[in-house]
Parts: C-alpha cells; sequence; structure tokens
C-alpha cells in the first residue's frame, strides 16, 4: 500500500536528520565561542533568554565575523548602492538605447524590492551563519505587500540535501510554533483535534511541533498548473497530529530557498567555514585569557601562609589591614604561600598572536581595508592595485554565492515580479532573449579590476609613444575605450 504523503516527509525526515547528526557537535561548539544565540540544536531552544556567553572570556572571534558579515554586507550586496544589472548574452544588443533602458528599469525595480522587503536583513543573517557555520538557508514566500519576504533560519533546525548536479534542491526544517500562530497561518479547520481544543481553553501559547519539507515532487502533470503539480512541493505538519494529516500541502515553480554554503569539500552537502578554521584558536584564545585572569588574580590576591594563632583574624589580612605580631609562634609572620615570578608579557603576547590569527581566518583585514579606507574616492582599481593578492583569496567564495545565494535570489525575485505584472513593456530585441545577471559590487569590481589595469597601463604607454609616432593614434578607439571602462567598473 502506497504510503501517504505524511509517511513518505516523515521517513526522509529521519534520514536527513541521521545525515546530518555527524555536523551538529561541530556547530554547537562553534556556537558556544562565537555565536551563542545561534543555532538550534534542540527544537525546544527557540525564544530561550537564559545566559550563553559564558564560554566567551575573549569576543575577538564575534568581532571578526561581525566583520566579515558587514563587509560581506557592503562589499556584495549593498543596500546604498548597486550591485548587479540586467544583461543579455549578446553584447551588441546590451550596447542598444532600448536594452539598456529596459533592464536599468528592471534592475532599479528589483532594488527597490529588496529595500522595502527584509531581503538585506537576510542577507545579513546569512553571511554571520556562512562565516560561522559554513551553510545557510532563507525561505523565500511571496508577500502581497513587498511582492517577497524572507524567512532567515539558523543553523541546526534545517536539512539540506543535494540533487545529481550537488546542487541543493531539499530542504525540511523543524520548528516551534504557537497556538495562536498555528491557526492564523493554517485555518482552525486544518489543524488537528488536540490543537482545536487548546485553542478553544485559551492556551493560546502552548507550543506545537511543525515539520516543514520542501523537495521535487515526484510525481506530478506538467499540464496542469496548479500548487499540487508544481515541480517542487511544501508540506507542512504537526509532530503531535495523527500520522495521515497535513496542514498544507502547496507548491512552487522554483526551489524557494537560498541555501549557500562558503566552500564544500568533495561531495559533501554542508559546507566548512572561516569558523571552523579559527576554532581551535577561539579555544585556545579563551584559555589564554583564562589563564592570564588567574596568573593577575595570584598577583592581587596571592595565597598566603598565616601561623595558626592568627586563625580567627583574617579581617586583618586585606589590603590595609594591620597584623601584629607579639607571640614567639608568629615570628614568622605572614607571607606569600610561594614566590612565582608572573611574567605576563609573554602571555599577552601570545594572546595578541592568536587574535590576529583569528582575525585573519575571517578575512578582516581585507574587510577593515576596504571600509575603514580614508579616501572615500577609491575606486575598484585602486583597491586591487594595493590588495590584489588578498582579494583574489576570496575569489571562489565570491563565485559560490553569487551561484547558490544571489542569483537564486534575482531570478525568484524577477519570476515574482512577472507574475505580479510589474515589468515594464519588453522591447521587440528582447523577445525571446535569454536574461543574464552581472554583478558590479565592490567585491566584483575588485575581482575584475585587473583588466582595467592592463587597460590603464596600454593607454599611458600608448600615450607616450604617440608622442614620437603620431600615426599610433589611429588605434586607439575613445568611443569603444569609454564603453568598454565603463562596463568594467559597472557604471
Amino acid at each position: 500500500m502506497e504510503k501517504s504523503v505524511r509517511e513518505q516527509c516523515a521517513k526522509r525526515w529521519e534520514a536527513l536528520k541521521s545525515e546530518r547528526s555527524s555536523w551538529m557537535d561541530h556547530w554547537e561548539q562553534i556556537s558556544r565561542v562565537l555565536l551563542p544565540r545561534a543555532g538550534r540544536f534542540l527544537v525546544t531552544d527557540n525564544n530561550r533568554g537564559d545566559k550563553r556567553h559564558n564560554k566567551i572570556l575573549d569576543n575577538t572571534g564575534t568581532r571578526a565575523l561581525r566583520t566579515l558579515s558587514g563587509g560581506m554586507m557592503a562589499g556584495m550586496t549593498s543596500p546604498a548602492r548597486p550591485w548587479f544589472r540586467l544583461t543579455t548574452r549578446d553584447a551588441r544588443l546590451d550596447e542598444t538605447y532600448e536594452v539598456k533602458q529596459w533592464t536599468s528599469r528592471v534592475t532599479a525595480l528589483m532594488q527597490m524590492i529588496f529595500n522595502r522587503s527584509n531581503v538585506y536583513r537576510a542577507l545579513q543573517s546569512a553571511y554571520e551563519e556562512l562565516g560561522a557555520f559554513g551553510t545557510t538557508a532563507t525561505i523565500m514566500l511571496d508577500d502581497f505587500d513587498s511582492v517577497i519576504h524572507c524567512m532567515p533560519l539558523t543553523i541546526g533546525e534545517f536539512a539540506i540535501a543535494t540533487g545529481s548536479r550537488s546542487q541543493i534542491n531539499t530542504l525540511y526544517r523543524e520548528f516551534r510554533m504557537t497556538v495562536a500562530a498555528l491557526v492564523e497561518e493554517f485555518g482552525y479547520e486544518n489543524v488537528c483535534r488536540s490543537t482545536q481544543q487548546l485553542y478553544d481553553k485559551g492556551r493560546l501559547d502552548d507550543w506545537i511541533t511543525v515539520i516543514n519539507a520542501i523537495e521535487p515532487r515526484k510525481v506530478r502533470d506538467p499540464h496542469r498548473k496548479n500548487a499540487l503539480n508544481m515541480p517542487y512541493r511544501s508540506v507542512y505538519f504537526a509532530a503531535n497530529c495523527r500520522r495521515d494529516s497535513l496542514l498544507r500541502e502547496s507548491g512552487y515553480r522554483h526551489f524557494p530557498v537560498l541555501a549557500a554554503r562558503w566552500s564544500v569539500t568533495g561531495g559533501d552537502i554542508y559546507g566548512t567555514s572561516p569558523g571552523m578554521e579559527a576554532l581551535g584558536d577561539l579555544r585556545q584564545l579563551q584559555q589564554e585569557q583564562l589563564y592570564k585572569g588567574k596568573a593577575i588574580a595570584y598577583q592581587a590576591d596571592p595565597p598566603v601562609i598565616v601561623p595558626a594563632d592568627l586563625r580567627n583574624q583574617e579581617d586583618n589580612l586585606v589590603p590595609g589591614g594591620v597584623v601584629y605580631l607579639d607571640t614567639p609562634s608568629q615570628a614568622q609572620g605572614v607571607r606569600s604561600s610561594y614566590e612565582v615570578p608572573l611574567q605576563l608579557q609573554y602571555l599577552l603576547a601570545d594572546i595578541q598572536d592568536v587574535r590576529d590569527r583569528v582575525d585573519q581566518a575571517f578575512y578582516k583585514d581585507i574587510f577593515m581595508m576596504i571600509a575603514g579606507s580614508q579616501n572615500d574616492r577609491m575606486t575598484a582599481t585602486e583597491v586591487a592595485e594595493r590588495h590584489e593578492e588578498k582579494m583574489l583569496m576570496l575569489g571562489p567564495v565570491l563565485e559560490r554565492l553569487n551561484a547558490e545565494l544571489l542569483d537564486p535570489l534575482i531570478t525568484m525575485t524577477f519570476d515574482r515580479m512577472v507574475l505580479s505584472d510589474l515589468l515594464p513593456p519588453i522591447p521587440d530585441a528582447l523577445q525571446g532573449v535569454e536574461l543574464n545577471v552581472d554583478f558590479v559590487s565592490i567585491l566584483a569590481q575588485a575581482q575584475r579590476a585587473i583588466s582595467t589595469n592592463a587597460i590603464d597601463r596600454f593607454t599611458q604607454n600608448l600615450g607616450q609613444l604617440v608622442a614620437i609616432k603620431p600615426e599610433l593614434v589611429d588605434k586607439f578607439d575613445a568611443d569603444y575605450w569609454a564603453d568598454y571602462y565603463a562596463d568594467a567598473l559597472g557604471i
């Protein structure tokens, strides 16, 4: 007998949790010394305000991660400047006025949608999770007011799977909702009887565990356009309800999850991160800060040897106290139990060395170079000239995030704009033409600035040679140079 949809999803959820289990302890260790408020390693971890920062004695790693996420935000997806543009795969077609005008208007509309929705807040959270845990996931939902709405997830509350080409195409998550929120989202008639009873009794703030499965739909009729025949299905069911009941089953035209990884080794599903590389240094830093505190405490308030006659006079041993010695048994007086010359300068030097390693693991030197520059007119070419080697280190990461995070974001937003009839009239030249996304952020420009450096050297040398041989000026096409250079700089 064929299993119900709920049974299929419940069985796969258990398999995905088993596959994910070997990563959970690693993520939890990183969370303790880096982001104590991040991560959901038990379904009951949400909305808990207990102290979680007691394992952090030195917050260098947390501040470095904050610099990394802020630098990625400002360098890749800054809300204050254009960071992408729409083009075609035909360079000559891109140069036509009507195409440039249309793509510019659509790009401006997309940026307006991003600003009106919570996209940038979700991206900031995604960059932080990527730097710490190496894997992030954000669900993109339709929204009547802002076109799209992002639901960022934290590590531990979701599990993912990949397709035949290692692209992420499945996400399962387990989370909790209050009775009131559950009824509001799915309707009173769709929740199970036990939840209805809680709602009727007024226990609106009781927690209900919910599982959401988003995955490719195996059986569907592609000729039917309803939600139950779309390429991807989304299934919600409550963990405490009967085996065949669902809260909702719907569908998506595209995989509605922005799932990205910092770096992937071989056929791994989950990614590695700077936080994993820095975990040993982060632990050492906390241990050395503990040793430093103990050393200072020994110097400031050392243990002492006291004659037995002074057993009940401990108050005299505090700073500024007076100890009177008037009996032979007190001849040796009060003295430190041992004399150890604690030379803190060596410990402080090693702590600074560990801090530097942590900062380098999170690329703090690169992002502070961009964000902390005193020259507010520094071009991407100047950035590349000064730190070209450092920027090239981020190349593979940028390419992966463009492919797994930003490309799907723009594609799904464009699809929502089409369905909402928000696009301006499409020019005839673009009918049937495939569009392409070109990233023009600060980091993307810095990666491409090598080409502008070559252009600068060529034009400079050509200008010097023209003074000797004037006919060489015919080699220089000023109009083409202006267009090419503007495109290279993202203008």
